[in-house]
């Protein structure tokens, strides 16, 4: 079933490309409006590069463009940066924050909004982020809500919330994928991860071919 408009809330630059990287750009390929809503600009990372890219100061600024180059090889079409400082979302105005996301869900409308499993996504801002999009949702009328698809990867979620309620096979997609991470060349060094392998291996397609997905029920 083709989505009409996806909303992507997530804290981070780079949140996007391990997940949800390869689903986005299928569903765009397919006709879907996204627009990505991130919080932050990430500028309290511990990496900076390897060599140095950039320092406290520049930091921002370096990730702010390598997420509109991530984007760009998505084909995200409607980026929006609201502004958030990195690591504090659990201390955020946690009304004000609900504001914001109820006005961008009025705004696009989405028939899908992807984010962070609360509570199963390791990072203090990827579990806040993902509460305050389900209790943004939470608050709507009922057959006003957009499905709400959820990543999570903390040790042992699936024998907690059971086998993922979608999994989307972006194997066409890799190339996109692989694009977005390597766009966040600030903190991740993609050769070293890929060791002595190529993207093209068959190891390494089967690695990241598919994406998935726990439906949130309210």
């Amino acid at each position: 079933m083709m989505e009409r408009h996806i909303l992507v809330v997530l804290p981070h630059p780079d949140d996007e490309s391990f997940g949800i990287s390869g689903t986005l750009a299928k569903h765009i390929q397919e006709g879907t409006q996204v627009t990505y809503a991130c919080l932050t600009l990430g500028e309290m990372a511990r990496n900076m590069g390897k060599p140095l890219m950039a320092n406290r100061v520049t930091l921002p600024a370096l990730r702010k463009q390598e997420l509109q180059k991530s984007c760009d090889a998505i084909g995200i079409q409607d980026l929006r940066m609201l502004g958030f400082h990195d690591k504090t979302i659990e201390f955020e105005d946690q009304d004000m924050l609900t504001g914001r996301l109820r006005s961008l869900i009025d705004e696009v409308k989405p028939s899908l909004i992807m984010t962070f499993y609360p509570g199963y996504s390791v990072h203090p801002d990827h579990d806040a982020t993902g509460a305050a999009v389900i209790r943004t949702v939470t608050a709507m009328p009922e057959q006003d809500r957009p499905k709400v698809y959820c990543v999570a990867f903390s040790k042992g979620c699936e024998t907690i919330l059971g086998e993922p309620d979608v999994t989307v096979d972006v194997s066409a997609f890799l190339k996109n994928k692989f694009a977005s991470i390597r766009a966040h060349a600030s903190q991740f060094r993609w050769d070293e991860m890929l060791g002595n392998n190529k993207e093209t291996d068959e190891a390494v397609q089967k690695r990241f071919a598919n994406e998935r997905f726990w439906t949130y029920h309210f």
